[in-house]
C-alpha cells in the first residue's frame, strides 16, 4: 500500500507536466508583463484571399515596442491564422509566434 501513494503522485505530476506548454527553443524571456493590447483600425482587405494579422507588442531588449497589424495573403485556400501571443512561464514571459493552420 505504501508504494501506491508515491506512484499516484508521480503519475499526477507527469500528467500536469504534460499540460504545460514548454517554451520554444531560443525563446527570449522577459521579466515584465507585456502591455495591454492596443486597438487598431483595420482597413479594407486588398483582395479576397487576404487575412488580417493583428498587431502585437514585441520585446526590443529594453522595452516593448508596438508592431502594427497588416494584411497578408493566405498561403493556401481556407488557411487559418493562429495569432501569436505572450505566454507566462515561471514568472517570466516569452513570445509564441503566430502560424498558419
Amino acid at each position: 500500500m505504501r508504494r501506491a501513494i508515491p506512484l499516484a503522485s508521480v503519475a499526477a505530476l507527469i500528467t500536469l507536466a504534460a499540460c504545460v506548454p514548454l517554451p520554444p527553443a531560443g525563446a527570449v524571456f522577459v521579466e515584465s508583463r507585456p502591455p495591454v493590447y492596443r486597438a487598431e483600425v483595420i482597413g479594407v482587405a486588398p483582395g479576397p484571399n487576404f487575412v488580417w494579422i493583428g498587431g502585437y507588442w514585441a520585446w526590443g531588449g529594453a522595452e516593448y515596442n508596438w508592431v502594427p497589424g497588416r494584411w497578408i495573403a493566405r498561403p493556401y485556400p481556407r488557411a487559418v491564422w493562429v495569432p501569436g501571443r505572450w505566454r507566462s512561464h515561471r514568472h517570466n514571459w516569452y513570445w509564441a509566434e503566430g502560424h498558419w493552420r
